[in-house]
């Protein structure tokens, strides 16, 4: 198994060339930075590539673009990507296409040998190796976004043009229905979000991002 290593932790990243050395794995090149972690990949032609989620310059989301870019090039590349702690929306866009020889890990699982050597030869094999807790909070996150498919046609005509920011009048107004059905039909959109605060603003605030987060996930 030949490995391409990206972290730009110096110590971290040659921690790990160590450690898969002594298992007889073969690092063919680390780097420190995504750019160097993509030329080092054409050059290498490696079966995977680990790559830590932040990396130079900003420390966002540098890994996650290198990994999308580094399986564009090479579709039959194995990609594992280790992360400090779950990043929701960086695990969501790489695991938004094919996930076959993909792997998510968060850094403790390093530190784990077996367990991160299974997981490293599952996704060098055309697996799938997904942390448990990246798991857990992508799940809970899906549940969260579901909560949506509660609200009646007419409520999610209200929650637009709440979200387009519009008083219960306008909205009435634009519906043509009196004030009465709009703050009915708020109070039940409320109820299906399980927004129980009893400050009035915060949950209109709160259902207003649920509405937008929604659009946003749909749009990726």
């Amino acid at each position: 198994m030949r490995i391409v290593i990206a972290e730009d932790d110096p110590l971290l990243r040659e921690g790990l060339a160590l450690l898969l050395r002594a298992e007889g794995l073969d690092v063919v090149a680390t780097t420190g930075t995504p750019e160097e972690a993509l030329v080092a990949i054409d050059v290498h032609k490696p079966d995977v590539a680990i790559l830590d989620v932040r990396m130079p310059p900003t420390h966002t989301d540098e890994g996650i673009v290198a990994a999308v870019e580094a399986r564009r090039r090479r579709p039959d590349l194995a990609v594992l990507v280790l992360s400090a702690y779950v990043e929701q929306s960086f695990a969501t866009e790489l695991l938004g296409g094919r996930v076959n020889g993909l792997g998510y890990l968060l850094k403790e699982r390093v530190g784990r040998v077996e367990e991160f050597l299974d997981a490293l030869r599952r996704v060098a094999g055309g697996g799938t190796a997904i942390d448990p807790e990246v798991v857990a909070q992508l799940f809970t996150r899906s549940r969260q976004d579901t909560r949506l498919e509660r609200l009646s046609p007419r409520e999610r005509d209200v929650l637009a043009l709440m979200a387009e920011g519009l008083g219960n009048s306008a909205i009435a107004e634009k519906l043509v229905v009196t004030d009465g059905a709009v703050h009915k039909h708020i109070r039940s959109i409320f109820a299906k979000l399980d927004l129980c605060s009893t400050d009035q603003v915060d949950r209109r605030v709160a259902a207003v991002l649920w509405y937008t987060e929604d659009l946003r996930r749909l749009a990726c």
